[in-house]
């Protein structure tokens, strides 16, 4: 079975170590912003169809 295609467990890490191993292309910082009852984190237009983590910390 194709990788894309299989569920991805996915699980939230809460005050422990963070490791990841994936081809990393960027890592920048911006700002949640409101949008509508929601909220969003804005990228590239380059980046449309790219797999991404959001990593939420404190201020």
């Amino acid at each position: 079975m194709d990788s894309l295609t299989m569920p991805r467990k996915v699980e939230a890490i809460m005050n422990g170590p963070l490791s990841l191993s994936e081809e990393v292309v960027q890592i920048y910082e911006r700002k949640v912003t409101a949008y509508g009852n929601s909220a969003k984190v804005d990228a590239q237009k380059k980046y449309i169809g790219y797999r991404a983590y959001v990593i939420i910390v404190k201020d």
